[in-house]
């Protein structure tokens, strides 16, 4: 997720509305539900569907915004993915127990299938990425820490050795590799949140299946021109794109990118 997904301490935790779920970190679990819940983002694209509908959760940690949309539109069919370990173990748990129907995939999403290096934060399950960057990490969530009010005399404490990472290696699918796995002839939503490597998510997709999806979210790290390369990439492919950012992030390099599909647009 965004330099707000910070946590220690591991198990079960039981969401504002009753029901418990498998984490890496209570704590961050905590974080995870209310930004998914929030209004913004996820909130936003959950009110856009319908029962019946296709969602691809790229990059779905462990399963919070998937267990949200399953909760506010029963009847989606849900394919969720994430590469690492520990966080697929409690995505599949969680999936299995409050959203029967969806399918959890072990992987990574990129521009190729295949093997990379990814790094995984123990301590900042959401922030693990193939592209992780330990000191830009620790600067994005010290400055939403300052944005939040947090006073500067706790936050060195707070994000010290946070993104402390492990790296191993996963495999890597496409999202066309994906539709054809899956069988899927529509994605109705495409959700991106994989940490850096959103532009690849995109690459990865193959002429012949831009015309099956509908809708884009994704939280972008504005990094080397990215985020107005991904903008030119969908508004060619027939969307209409629009860009923010949370106030709490102000000064960081994350945006929030929201990309729908116009009834008579056309490749």
């Amino acid at each position: 997720m965004t330099a707000r997904s910070r946590a220690v301490t591991s198990g079960a935790y039981e969401l504002p509305n009753g029901r418990r779920i498998s984490c890496v970190s209570p704590a961050e679990a905590k974080v995870l539900w209310a930004e998914a819940t929030a209004d913004g983002l996820y909130a936003r694209a959950a009110s856009a569907l319908r029962p019946g509908d296709t969602v691809l959760d790229v990059g779905a940690n462990i399963g919070i915004v998937s267990l949200m949309f399953g909760w506010a539109v029963p009847g989606l069919r849900i394919v969720a993915v994430e590469p690492a370990p520990a966080t697929f173990t409690c995505l599949e748990s969680n999936l299995r127990e409050h959203v029967p129907r969806a399918v959890c995939v072990r992987s990574a999403v990129s521009d190729r299938a295949g093997h990379r290096t990814f790094t995984y934060y123990p301590r900042s399950t959401g922030n693990s990425g193939l592209f992780a960057d330990q000191r830009a990490d620790d600067e994005n969530t010290r400055i939403f820490l300052r944005n939040s009010g947090i006073p500067e005399e706790y936050i060195g404490e707070m994000i010290s050795g946070l993104h402390r990472g492990i790296d191993m290696t996963v495999p890597t699918l496409t999202v066309s590799d994906l539709v054809r796995q899956q069988a899927l002839d529509r994605i109705d939503l495409l959700k991106i949140d994989v940490e850096r490597a959103e532009h690849l998510v995109l690459a990865g997709v193959e002429p012949d299946h831009w015309p099956l999806i509908g809708h884009v979210v994704a939280e972008v790290h504005d990094e080397q021109g990215r985020l107005a390369a991904m903008r030119r990439l969908l508004e060619d492919r027939g969307f209409t794109v629009g860009i923010s950012q949370d106030p709490k992030l102000a000064g960081t390099d994350l945006y929030e990118l929201v990309a729908r599909r116009t009834a008579d647009s056309a490749l």
